[in-house]
């Protein structure tokens, strides 16, 4: 068939950006490079002369050790979604990044060519999307090629040809342009590719035709001529290159503004809405109804994400994150919002999971026995709103697997086309890289929370000293996880240590900063030091953190925190505290009345200023509370201290409410003035010890004590009803008044406390604390600690304003 001479019409020569500078050359199956052009000279620096005849992997490193170039084609094809985005060495060695795509091209007798177009990635321009965007749909939209010999006769051409003017690739083979076309515009078409044969150069012009399929109206087509060269330089022939003007101009404008509005990507950090801004991006700009599945480890945070690839037994789960859709109220989704969604075995998606490519749909396939039948209420909204063609396109990163975006059209009758999948991916792979970083910032934080939580005491202890109840509230989502922690610690004689510590930052660093701050607080309060010397010591751990992370790759870092540390004895009702740049604690006695005691500040652990701490005792009246608490609790965005301390009074100022409801008024108002930092809030109310459990005597230091006090102990034992643990209590006596009488000078003091277990004391004015060793066979001494051990649940010592205090507990008998 001839097409009539007035089915072309010639044009004005084409503003550049209508199709850009390409740098071609034409391989065959082997890989061989057959034909070279001066733009391709120009892109990598090699000539003709120094390519023609050699392998394609001379200037494509990726080309590798294909053996043929169908092989090298279908390796990228298999990279789960490879869109052309490689690199090419220059002659100098530059390594060039560049859009690289292949064509097939079909010649005579069956034979197979292929052609090789680049366009400089770092070139690419345009007013209203950038290079990395035209690139991806200049490097995939359908283009027709043609090759033609000096006599400008056919030698390849491909498919996309056809349907440009209809012509038959057997029709078109061995012909030249005019035994197609015909008429006197026709020629002036042929006098152009000799042109380019004659000087070597490219030219680009538009043309005009009917289409095969509708002869009404005239299409404007842009065509590039473009020289081959051989070896010697010499001119081979001509390639010609055409695209669907209209066509490529409707898609740079509809990337131009989709790249607008995909600005909005990236400004938040919670997965969930960014998936909805990639649905709210899409339509109706792209589609009439989209949904966005994440797989269920990006939603949680959690998990290994899911790679790309072949199926095996553990089948990623989807959850809905993000609808929109031209109907009020999205009714085209069986599922909502957060809902896991269910997948057919033989749906697309399942194509799409396996390959990593887009899946394209024009007309779906929704009569019976369809994948859609497998879920019947997906089946009926399809039906029911007339969805009529669909978009898969997978949402990953680094080959890892984040979710699934689906485009949908229901009322726009016109079917989705190649081009539509074009701008559908380039619109998912901006919004996974906000995708990614908000995956990220949930794993970070989901990790950061768990660390914390597990570092956090499970139940707190108060034994017969305090009821305690605490709460911890992480800050939002905007300044992550922080490195707040409390603590009731359990002491000897039924005293507690109360603590409550609040890291600097945010983060991983300030939770993992925070669990080796805590477990030192956990040693230096098992040494049963006093609140003072324990934020010295402390102090000096914060500091040597800070000079490990000194010398990291990653610079110093900022490591810093404040405490507040208490004991309260409840045989005494007496507590001391002592704190180090930390807010002051809260105490309100039985009757309400709140009161902030005058309690020296302090520096913060870690500054290195030196100054000593101090500590302050004051005695507390059964049933006060005392509340230790974070600056996250009295310190917001827009409420300063003063006022936050006051709101935290008058909400604890309810002498009848349970320490859990306490908490609750506590920290309810911070849900609506925006907290900016973690909140940590302890609360204890005190309790004491009645006189019917404690029995105390002062002894003489002499030779007659040992005995008299084994008889008091045996005694007060009896009037406890703890006879089973006369003999044990008696020998951890003698062996402690022994010690005591060999080593002081002053009195001696017995105190035995029966509370939920049995607690012995013995004091005297030495201040060194006992060590046991191992006795030889020989030795007549040096048994009586590990006697003490033997007999006790646990035993140990601490100092005291005038000597030492060295004491044992036994478990009580379970009728006691």
């Amino acid at each position: 068939m001839t097409m009539p001479a007035a089915a072309v019409a010639l044009g004005k020569q084409l503003n550049t950006s209508d199709m850009p500078d390409l740098a071609i050359a034409l391989l065959d199956e082997q890989g061989t490079v057959v034909a070279w052009t001066q733009a391709a000279e120009q892109l990598v620096g090699y000539a003709a002369g120094d390519v023609v005849g050699r392998s394609a992997a001379l200037v494509v490193p990726c080309f590798g050790d294909a053996e043929t170039t169908s092989a090298f084609v279908e390796r990228c094809r298999a990279q789960y979604g490879w869109s052309g985005a490689s690199a090419m060495r220059h002659r100098d060695g530059r390594v060039l990044n560049v859009c690289l795509r292949f064509t097939v091209l079909h010649g005579q007798d069956g034979t197979t060519g292929w052609l090789a177009s680049v366009t400089d990635a770092g070139a690419l321009s345009g007013e209203a999307t950038n290079g990395s965007v035209r690139g991806s749909q200049l490097a995939r939209a359908p283009i027709a090629v043609s090759i033609r010999d000096r006599q400008l006769r056919c030698t390849f051409v491909n498919d996309v040809m056809e349907n440009h003017d209809g012509v038959p690739r057997d029709r078109r083979l061995g012909q030249r342009f005019t035994d197609a076309l015909s008429g006197a515009k026709v020629e002036v078409l042929e006098a152009m590719m000799r042109q380019v044969l004659q000087s070597g150069t490219t030219k680009v012009h538009e043309y005009r035709t009917w289409l095969p399929t509708n002869l009404g109206q005239e299409h404007p087509f842009a065509a590039s001529c473009h020289c081959l060269l051989d070896a010697d330089g010499q001119a081979l022939g001509v390639c010609v290159i055409s695209v669907d003007v209209t066509e490529s101009r409707r898609v740079l404008e509809r990337l131009a503004v989709l790249g607008e509005a995909s600005t909005r990507f990236g400004s938040t950090l919670d997965v969930m809405q960014a998936s909805q801004e990639l649905a709210d991006v899409a339509v109706p700009l792209l589609a009439d109804y989209v949904a966005v599945d994440l797989e269920q480890s990006v939603s949680f945070g959690e998990g290994t994400p899911v790679r790309m690839g072949p199926l095996g037994e553990r089948r990623p789960v989807f959850r809905r994150a993000g609808l929109a859709s031209i109907h009020q109220g999205v009714p085209e989704s069986p599922w909502v919002r957060g809902e896991p969604i269910q997948v057919p075995d033989d749906a697309p998606i399942s194509d799409v999971l396996r390959t990593g490519r887009s899946h394209l749909e024009p007309v779906l396939d929704v009569a019976p026995g369809a994948w859609i039948e497998q879920t019947p209420a997906l089946a009926e909204r399809i039906r029911r709103h007339g969805a009529h063609s669909l978009m898969i396109v997978p949402i990953r990163t680094r080959r890892a697997l984040l979710g699934m975006a689906l485009f949908v059209r229901t009322e726009d009758p016109v079917p989705f086309q190649e081009n539509d999948l074009l701008l559908a991916e380039e619109l998912v792979s901006r919004a996974a890289q906000s995708l990614d970083n908000a995956r990220q910032y949930a794993r970070e934080h989901t990790a950061a929370l768990a660390l914390q939580r597990n570092l956090l005491p499970p139940r707190l202890t108060g034994g017969t000293a305090v009821d305690a109840a605490a709460r911890y509230l992480p800050a939002d989502m905007d300044h992550g996880v922080g490195g707040d922690w409390f603590d009731v610690i359990p002491l000897s004689g039924a005293r507690v240590a109360l603590v409550v510590g609040d890291v600097v930052g945010h983060g991983l660093h300030a939770a993992a900063t925070m669990g080796r701050l805590r477990t030192a607080v956990h040693t230096l309060a098992d040494m049963d030091l006093p609140p003072d010397e324990l934020l010295a010591r402390l102090d000096d751990t914060v500091q040597r953190l800070g000079e490990e992370h000194a010398d990291t790759p990653a610079g110093p870092a900022v490591v810093g925190a404040t405490c507040v540390y208490a004991v309260y004895d409840p045989a005494t009702r007496r507590c001391t505290m002592a704190r180090a740049g930390h807010p002051p604690p809260a105490i309100i006695d039985p009757q309400g009345c709140v009161t902030f005691p005058d309690l020296p500040p302090g520096t913060p652990l870690g500054i290195g200023l030196g100054d000593p701490f101090e500590s302050v005792e004051f005695e507390l009246p059964e049933g006060s509370l005392i509340a230790l608490y974070t600056d996250g609790l009295i310190e917001t965005r827009d409420h300063d201290i003063d006022e936050g301390m006051h709101r935290l009074g008058a909400s604890l100022a309810q002498p009848g409410c349970s320490l859990e409801d306490l908490c609750d008024l506590a920290t309810q108002p911070l849900f609506g003035l925006g907290a900016c930092d973690d909140v940590t809030l302890l609360l204890v109310r005190t309790r004491s010890l009645s006189a019917g459990q404690i029995a105390s005597w002062t002894l003489p230091s002499d030779e007659t004590t040992v005995r008299q006090a084994r008889n008091l102990a045996a005694f007060q034992l009896n009037q406890w009803g703890l006879d089973s643990l006369e003999d044990s209590t008696k020998l951890i006596v003698s062996e402690l008044v022994t010690n005591a009488v060999r080593h002081s000078t002053g009195p001696i003091s017995l105190r035995l406390k029966r509370h939920q277990v049995l607690t012995c004391e013995v004091s005297d004015t030495d201040a060194s604390s006992p060590r046991p060793r191992r006795a030889r066979t020989v030795d007549e001494n040096g048994r009586g600690l590990a006697l003490v051990a033997q007999m006790s649940r646990r035993w140990g010592t601490r100092s005291a304003p005038v000597g030492k205090v060295v004491w044992a507990e036994q478990d009580l008998p379970f009728a006691a």
